[in-house]
């Protein structure tokens, strides 16, 4: 597909509700972590309000992008939020205080990959970044490209308001992949069978996922 075909544009929150429903048919039902916890329940047509919340709150940032094809129909979405150093307590007490059990977990486990990654102290000179929270590319046009495109003006546009630094957590083997190419460096990775809860891990995700991964690349010297 080529980018003639479509055309990336900011996400604004007049857009919040298409992008949703994007996401619903894709990265809700498709995220490895989603599926092993069975996120949206035994039959995957349960609502999980809290991770649409979380998804909603950072497309007022302006930092969010999409993919739309000349139909205007959404078919890929990078929601994009920034950091600062500090934002930790303030993560893992929304994580902690998530009232949907099988959200929290995964709320848990970014936090701790945050506080793991210590992005920030291997980066001392960097006072704040842009993180690619959610990568989601409509299956029926996987392959083509489109993902590649959403990150570099992610990429781009981090540039534009003078973020030192991108960063993204992968927790799919595939999209560690993709991101591996684009000159992203790998700077943590833990495998999910050393996180754990009382003694016992959390996430059990088919093969190849078998690991999360956090990626960074440097926007200014």
């Amino acid at each position: 597909m080529s980018e003639q075909e479509y055309k990336i544009v900011q996400v604004t929150p007049k857009d919040t509700e298409k992008v949703l429903e994007h996401l619903r048919k894709f990265f809700f039902r498709e995220e490895p972590l989603n599926i092993c916890i069975k996120l949206l329940g035994e039959n995957g047509d349960e609502e999980c309000l809290e991770l649409e919340q979380y998804c909603a709150q950072t497309i007022p940032e302006g930092l969010s992008l999409m993919a739309v094809s000349a139909s205007g129909k959404v078919i890929g979405v990078a929601l994009n939020g920034s950091q600062e150093p500090g934002h930790l307590e303030e993560m893992e007490a929304y994580a902690d205080s998530c009232p949907h059990p099988r959200f929290r977990k995964i709320l848990q486990l970014l936090a701790a990959v945050d506080r793991a990654s210590d992005v920030f102290g291997k980066f001392p000179d960097v006072d704040k970044l842009v993180e690619v929270r959610i990568l989601s590319v409509d299956s029926a046009v996987r392959g083509r490209g489109i993902a590649k495109v959403l990150l570099e003006k992610s990429t781009e546009l981090a540039k534009q308001h003078d973020y030192p630094l991108i960063r993204i957590d992968c927790s799919s083997h595939f999209s560690a992949l993709a991101v591996g190419r684009l000159g992203f460096e790998c700077v943590f990775k833990m495998p999910y069978e050393d996180y754990r809860q009382n003694g016992e891990p959390v996430f059990h995700p088919e093969q190849p996922h078998k690991e999360v991964k956090t990626y960074v690349r440097r926007l200014r010297p």
